[in-house]
């Protein structure tokens, strides 16, 4: 192992967060209505038709109105980047206006500032899971209808030419290869999900393709330095067994969970998906001005979202090439956490290679994190913390993988983890799945003071920060 820091000066070492998950103000200053807000808990536990009370992404932890505070924290803390969204309904309340929002454009202006003066630098997801307005949803049938894509490149514009000279680094949508898991609360996609058939699913894929390769177009015309990718969530797939059949079964369920990237780095369907699409009677709306506008319109670099690896096994019921299905199948060789999430730091440094090697582009870890179930202790001087040891050993796991990759050749430029503060979790709705540096006393019932405590690892990720990744190896 390294045993030095091989972490540049300039590397990004930050922290992440969206809108839907700490905003809040759901319905303040014009803002509409947006997916999340109909999704109370769990996506997988369905939709509301309009917001009802007890959705916690409605108050979430007041972010929208304490950011000056939080920034303040954050810059404290040493970030030197803060990965966030921007809430796509402050902007198009409900997609279709003729005119912006000027009180959400403002907003973003202020929470730019705030964080640049703090030494911040802002990397920003034009929209999130969940982030879609309703009215698109619904009206519109999401990323399925083509339709939907011209609302969309219409907000991107509008984004960009605001706040093209305050932020870098732009992704142009999240997780995007999961869109086919959750097409509502990825997609906006909101017909029946029994009428959701795989012919559906690719075309869904189709259309935010084309709507990602449009939007690297129109960001390039407005501004030609800023940097461009469309986050994925992956991580390595190894054989269950020695058996060749099993290793056959890793490496068609590795392309697979690489279909997306591909696809943005590539410019072109793989040869595979295509007669994939072919045997199974999948007859997608592609025109030959689409797949130029692909070919042409690449990302910059690759971000990604990295939690967990997975296994393959040839005489297992399903293969799919997403990690957190794949994951189902325990590896035994690994422990999992409370929400049997797999522990796999080597996983990342081979997942960073794997890309490298691939691909040869820049790539920027954007999610990846420790969650624990957490209470407010107090430590030894009595003040209010959360003795997060096992936080600090798992991104210090991370950390030091992300080094040795360095050290392989590989170029990251960042690493933003999961999460800068505690917040309302998207896979569960709660408060309860705690990911950050700093604890919000908030809780399931409503209940708490909103209040802000660091926790033990908010000094040492300072510390890290501070030193340019040096103090990874201090005992």
């Amino acid at each position: 192992m390294v045993e030095k820091s091989m972490f540049s000066k300039d590397f990004l070492f930050g922290s992440a967060s969206a809108a839907y998950h700490f905003e809040g103000a759901y319905d303040k200053d014009d803002k509409g209505v947006a997916v999340a807000d109909v999704i109370p808990h769990s996506p997988e536990d369905g939709r509301t038709e309009k917001p009802e009370e007890g959705n916690l992404k409605h108050r979430a932890v007041e972010f929208y109105d304490r950011y000056k505070e939080d920034v303040a924290l954050f810059g404290e803390l040493g970030l030197k980047s803060l990965r966030t969204s921007i809430a796509w309904t402050r902007i198009y309340p409900n997609g279709i206006e003729e005119e912006p929002n000027e009180a959400g454009l403002q907003f973003y202006d202020d929470l730019f500032d705030e964080l640049l003066a703090h030494g911040i630098e802002p990397v920003i997801t034009v929209t999130h899971t969940g982030e879609m307005p309703l009215y698109l949803a619904d009206n519109y049938n999401g990323f399925a209808n083509k339709e939907t894509i011209k609302y969309y490149l219409k907000y991107v514009r509008t984004i960009i030419e605001r706040y093209q000279h305050k932020v870098k680094y732009w992704f142009t949508f999240n997780e995007v290869n999961i869109s086919g898991m959750q097409p509502f609360f990825q997609a906006g996609v909101s017909q029946d999900p029994n009428t959701i058939d795989e012919t559906v699913i690719a075309q869904i894929h189709h259309n935010m393709f084309v709507a990602n390769a449009e939007a690297i177009k129109i960001i390039k015309e407005i501004n030609s330095d800023l940097q461009v990718a469309c986050t994925t969530t992956i991580g390595p797939i190894y054989a269950m067994s020695p058996k060749p059949e099993d290793g056959l079964q890793q490496y068609f369920d590795t392309r697979e969970m690489l279909f997306h990237t591909d696809v943005h780095v590539f410019g072109e369907y793989p040869k595979w998906k295509l007669k994939e699409f072919k045997d199974k009677g999948i007859e997608v709306d592609i025109t030959e001005e689409e797949l130029k506008i692909l070919k042409e319109n690449t990302v910059d670099f690759v971000a990604y979202s990295y939690y967990q690896s997975g296994v393959a096994e040839s005489e297992a019921e399903e293969h799919i090439g997403d990690v957190n299905v794949i994951s189902k199948r325990k590896n035994p060789e690994l422990e999992v956490n409370e929400w049997n999430w797999v522990i796999d730091s080597v996983g990342l440094r081979l997942m960073l290679n794997i890309i490298w090697d691939r691909y040869g582009l820049p790539q920027f870890i954007v999610e990846n994190g420790v969650s624990k179930l957490e209470e407010l202790e107090k430590d030894e001087n009595g003040n209010l913390t959360v003795n997060d040891d096992y936080r600090i050993e798992g991104l210090r796991d991370y950390l030091l993988q992300v080094n040795e990759a360095i050290a392989d050749g590989v170029e990251v430029i960042g690493y933003t983890n999961w999460a800068v503060m505690d917040f309302v979790s998207g896979s569960t709705g709660t408060m309860k799945k705690r990911w950050g540096f700093i604890f919000v006393d908030y809780y399931d019932d409503w209940t708490g003071t909103m209040d802000r405590y660091k926790k033990k690892s908010f000094d040492w990720y300072r510390k890290v920060i501070d030193s340019h990744g040096e103090y990874l190896f201090k005992d």
